[in-house]
């Protein structure tokens, strides 16, 4: 390919002697000879090399090389001078100048330098490709880096949930061993204690303070019997019937008990229940699951707050999500509140999650939640279709 050469100057003798020779030599030559049109020329045409002259009306050949290795940096620049000082020769070089030559000049020196100057932009242009390609092979390299990174923080993030969702079941599992032996022995002994308390209620009917004291042992009696139950309903399955139920109304029945305790408290309710596909379980088990969480956020909320409940599926799961504008839930809690007996309320059991995350994984689901103290925690559920 033949290279191309674009000469500035304005005798015309040169420009004819000059592009003669350099055509003979098997250059592509255009000629030019004053400053401002070279310009558009080598914006169109893209020549490797211009040979400037100096000395030129309208726009000297120094501005003209400021302008040109400002607008073309791939574009080299050889000067023409009559000019043979030390202090030109230094300002044209660090104006960008490749090379300066002295006017009059011999054919065989000109093609020699422009030859010359050519190899040194050819390899100038190629190590500049070559830091580019290093550039972006580094960019690459680092963004792959990034990638690695995220993706093991991923997988890091999910192996500790398994791990943790593991340590949760064995705990059931534990759980469900115990606490059938307890209910068992303490149910006996209870169910006397009971018995014998309201034969003496009956015996202190003209005794009203005494009868007070017999009420709050059968109640208290009663308590520690629904205590039971409640730990008996974290592990251990209670009867069920497998049917063909919509989330979205077990969701709305679920609900229902909570209306009037909403809008006491001046909860926003926010639903969005989009169509899903039906899935096969027991609403009552599930209903359970919604209630716990509906409960939760409201006791987060007894000043007010917005309660948010979507329902949206994909190609795999039915998703429910289910947030609260509370008062969240310390980072260092987020890894207990599934566990049996854990609960931050004076008088909670610290059961219903423990419910929840049975009965989620009692249907292949999968659970998470996120929270941020003062600005509430959200829930999200992933049952699966099949």
């Amino acid at each position: 390919m033949r290279e191309k050469l674009l000469i500035v100057d304005d005798e015309r003798m040169i420009l004819e002697l000059t592009s003669m020779v350099l055509t003979s030599r098997g250059f592509d030559v255009s000629v030019v000879d004053n400053a401002p049109d070279s310009y558009a020329l080598i914006e169109r045409e893209q020549p490797a090399l211009v040979l400037l002259d100096y000395m030129m009306p309208k726009v000297n050949g120094l501005d003209a090389l400021k302008e040109i290795r400002t607008r073309f940096p791939e574009t080299y620049v050889i000067m023409f001078t009559g000019k043979g000082s030390e202090e030109i020769a230094v300002e044209l070089m660090k104006a960008g100048a490749s090379d300066y030559i002295l006017k009059p000049f011999s054919n065989a020196k000109l093609v020699e330098r422009i030859e010359n100057i050519l190899r040194i932009r050819s390899i100038e242009l190629h190590n500049r490709e070559l830091i580019l390609e290093k550039e972006r092979l580094l960019d690459e390299i680092e963004r792959w880096n990034r990638e690695l990174e995220e993706r093991v923080e991923e997988k890091t993030a999910e192996l500790e949930r398994a791990h943790h969702e593991i340590l949760l079941t064995e705990k059931l599992a534990a759980l469900g061993h115990l606490s059938a032996g307890m209910a068992h022995e303490i149910r006996n002994p209870l169910n006397s204690i009971s018995l014998f308390a309201q034969v003496i209620c009956t015996g202190l009917e003209n005794e009203p303070e005494m009868q007070s004291y017999s009420d709050k042992i059968i109640s208290e009696t009663e308590r520690i019997d629904a205590i039971l139950v409640k730990l008996l309903s974290t592990s251990k399955r209670s009867p069920f019937q497998l049917r063909t139920i919509y989330i979205a109304d077990v969701i709305e029945k679920s609900l229902q008990p909570f209306l009037e305790q909403i809008q006491a408290q001046e909860i926003v309710l926010q639903k969005q229940l989009l169509q899903t596909p039906s899935i096969l379980a027991d609403a009552d088990e599930l209903g359970l699951v919604f209630s716990n969480l509906f409960s939760n956020a409201l006791f987060e909320m007894k000043q007010g707050g917005t309660l948010s409940v979507t329902l949206v599926h994909d190609d795999k799961d039915v998703v429910v999500t289910v947030s609260d504008t509370g008062g969240g839930i310390l980072e260092d809690h987020l890894n207990e509140i599934f566990d049996p007996f854990f609960t931050t309320k004076e008088r909670g059991t610290g059961f219903g999650l423990s419910v929840v995350l049975r009965i989620v994984k009692t249907y292949s689901g999968r659970i998470n939640v996120e929270s941020e103290p003062g600005k509430g925690t959200t829930f999200q559920i992933w049952l699966p279709l099949a």
